[in-house]
């Protein structure tokens, strides 16, 4: 006795293909909900909180998709406003201990301290392989922004 089986192979083919669209996953963003996943988020250290630090940090602050995660200033008075706007974030006088014990907690560094240490502040965060955003001027001399290209083409 011989079955017919091409009907019902078109029947599993049609079946699974809806199926197929049903199970299909959507992202929560598409579905409209709003809502940023933790994992989705940029956590931010702002080495130089007060000042043009504060502003930086007030700025990107202003994305849903941001968090400020850590504080450093070497003047509590200057970081008085940023310690306030960003209680949760941990709070440092010294850049190298703040990238040392948050280095994995944070994405980013915005460095917004005086001029000359820009370049060793931005140098500290790239060697951990963080991404950057630092002040203007970036160098001091054409020593130091080759330093900072080489640690750039470093990067994994």
């Amino acid at each position: 006795m011989k079955r017919n089986l091409s009907g019902s192979r078109r029947s599993f083919i049609r079946n699974a293909a809806i199926v197929g669209a049903g199970v299909t996953i959507v992202p929560r963003n598409v579905l409209g909900r709003g809502f940023v996943a933790p994992s989705d988020k940029l956590n931010i250290a702002g080495i130089g909180a007060g000042g043009k630090g504060a502003s930086d940090l007030a700025s990107f602050a202003k994305s849903p998709q941001v968090n400020i995660v850590a504080l450093c200033d070497v003047d509590d008075r200057e970081a008085k406003g940023s310690r306030e706007r960003f209680p949760k974030a941990s709070y440092y006088k010294d850049f190298r201990e703040m990238l040392e014990k948050e280095k994995n907690n944070i994405d980013a560094c915005s460095i917004s301290t005086p001029d000359h240490t820009h370049a060793v502040a931005t140098l500290a965060a790239m060697q951990l392989g963080k991404h950057v955003y630092t002040q203007k001027p970036l160098t001091h001399d054409i020593y130091e922004a080759r330093i900072l290209t080489q640690a750039a083409k470093n990067i994994k």
